[in-house]
């Protein structure tokens, strides 16, 4: 590799031992010196090769903690872009445009459909669904990625019929008149997935492409490490075969479902035995993933107050129910310390975040330490919870991506409490714990691209990039910029177990690094949304410019 020396623009480190450089060196794909160009300079050899910054903002690449490769990639390359924003005649205009393109019977697949748009939808709207579709099956993904939308031909496929009892840990929703109108919550949306699955010739190639994309597109945003969060088998195969190729252009952390998740395949002890397998240079399974409850549109988030109803005969003292008993989580988090892997665990409501704590509280004193343990999303956590992040170093795994420009918390907003709502993200108190929030896209849940930009700009600002959407979301959550970067850079390398790696220019270090077209230091906060990578480079090598 080529020996680099990088310099003549200001250069942020993301280091705490030193912030600032002046100048760094490249060596076999490695930081080497760090510090003033004249020390730079005298390290290297003198036929080393220069980037030259022109005055351009250098970082760390960024890590995103918590994205899905494989849904976001196949999005990107292959499906129907609906934005969250889109109402049901424009989703259905865009369905009947796409579907002239494809063979018959071939499947529509798209996303993402707002969560407002899913909140009303009626047996007339699957009519309209039906309509446009003109006989192709059609699958659509909701903005959380926990919910599909599909119509009359799907149901046939899927062998579902207006008197079809609800699947386990699943439903089959009915609108008011008691009749489907098409959307499928929760884990009853693994066959539906499954069955466009086996609608593809190629599966291998295709899984391929759809990763390949990701990783690409992860690269254009300036990101170099992220954790996939829910791997099953065909990604742990796909990303070993890319990084054995030469193509991996990023560490990837791998978090293998403990049950059954939103795609059907091996969980649990079975799926963690081809992590063993598919072990790699920049592949690292080393995360399980569980799925503690739903998500707060769909009343399955589990809260410690009641949700607020809005249909005759909703219980008033409902507060949706966890998909583990405390014991059960217990046990099973206590097998995985055994084995040597560490837990992702999906919690969005105030009441699964406890439960989640209350079992790490046990793991830690049965187990000790080293255990890695995310929370994703801490949406809501309770006051009395927030200290305990730090004293038990729960990392908390936010997504910024959730607040703005989605349309999730105007859902949101009809289900919870305003109490709950009001204290929603409560980033900067719990890292005034200490705790060590990490930030990712959830991609592609919210936003059609993991872009990091437009969350971390909402960390500073806690508004809408839009200014014609105003307001402020819990505004006294709001984050220095310091602050913000490290939740995008050594806070979720060191969380996801790359700590010495990635995340910080310190000397030894990956040599990821990314140049920007402003100074997130000066720049205006109301327009940081806005900032292009110009280059990324991952160990050293080039492999993006704009």
């Amino acid at each position: 590799m080529t020996t680099l020396i990088v310099t003549n623009g200001p250069i942020y480190t993301s280091d705490p031992e030193r912030p600032w450089a002046e100048a760094f060196s490249v060596e076999d794909g490695r930081i080497g010196t760090v510090g003033t160009l004249d020390e730079v300079r005298s390290s290297v050899t003198a036929d080393a090769g220069v980037v030259d910054l022109n005055g351009r903002f250098a970082m760390p690449g960024l890590v995103d903690v918590h994205a899905h490769l494989g849904l976001g990639g196949r999005q990107l390359a292959f499906e129907l872009q609906v934005l969250p924003s889109d109402d049901v005649a424009a989703i259905a205009a865009k369905v009947r445009q796409w579907r002239a393109e494809l063979e018959p019977g071939q499947w529509v697949v798209g996303g993402i459909v707002g969560s407002t748009v899913m909140d009303d939808l009626t047996h007339q709207d699957l009519l309209t669904l039906d309509d446009a579709a003109e006989g192709h099956p059609v699958l659509l993904r909701d903005d959380t990625m926990h919910n599909r939308w599909v119509n009359s031909a799907a149901f046939e496929i899927l062998g579902i019929t207006e008197g079809s009892p609800n699947p386990e840990g699943g439903t089959y929703v009915r609108d008011s008149d008691g009749l489907l109108n098409g959307v499928l919550t929760e884990l009853a949306c693994s066959a539906a997935e499954a069955a466009v699955l086996e609608s593809i010739g190629d599966v291998a190639n295709f899984h391929a492409r759809a990763i390949g994309t990701a990783v690409q597109t992860l690269n254009s945003f300036g990101v170099t490490a992220v954790q996939e969060s829910a791997t099953m088998d065909y990604a742990l195969t796909t990303l070993r075969v890319l990084d054995e190729a030469g193509e991996l252009t990023a560490h990837v952390v791998a978090s293998m479902p403990a049950q059954p998740f939103l795609e059907e395949g091996i969980t649990g002890e079975e799926l963690y035995r081809v992590g063993d397998a598919n072990h790699t240079a920049h592949l690292h399974p080393t995360f399980a993933k569980y799925v503690l409850d739903g998500v707060p549109m769909t009343r399955t988030a589990a809260l410690l107050t009641p949700y607020q109803c809005h249909h005759p005969g909703d219980d008033p003292t409902f507060t949706g129910e966890p998909l583990w008993g405390r014991e059960e989580l217990v046990a099973s988090l206590l097998s995985l310390a055994d084995r040597g892997l560490s837990a992702k665990l999906h919690a969005t409501g105030d009441g699964a975040v406890r439960l989640i704590l209350d079992a790490v509280e046990t793991v830690r004193r049965e187990r000790g330490w080293k255990t890695k343990f995310h929370i994703a999303h801490v949406e809501y956590v309770h006051d009395d919870d927030l200290a305990r992040f730090a004293e038990l170093q729960v990392v908390p795994d936010a997504s910024p991506y959730l607040w703005f420009p989605s349309v999730m918390q105007e859902s949101m907003a009809k289900q919870v409490s305003a109490e709950t709502f009001e204290r929603s993200w409560p980033l900067r108190r719990l890292i005034d714990s200490g705790a060590q929030v990490s930030c990712g896209s959830d991609w592609p849940c919210a936003a059609p691209t993991p872009d990091p930009w437009t969350g971390l700009a909402t960390l500073i600002t806690r508004a809408n990039p839009d200014p014609a959407v105003t307001g402020e979301l819990n505004p006294g959550e709001a984050l220095s910029v310091e602050q913000a970067i490290s939740a995008f850079t050594r806070n979720p390398a060191h969380a996801m177990g790359l700590g010495e790696v990635t995340g910080m220019l310190r000397p030894g270090m990956s040599a990821d690094f990314i140049v920007l077209d402003r100074n997130l230091f000066s720049a205006d906060p109301a327009h940081l949304h806005e900032t292009t990578v110009l280059t990324t480079y991952f160990e050293g090598r080039l492999v993006h410019q704009t």
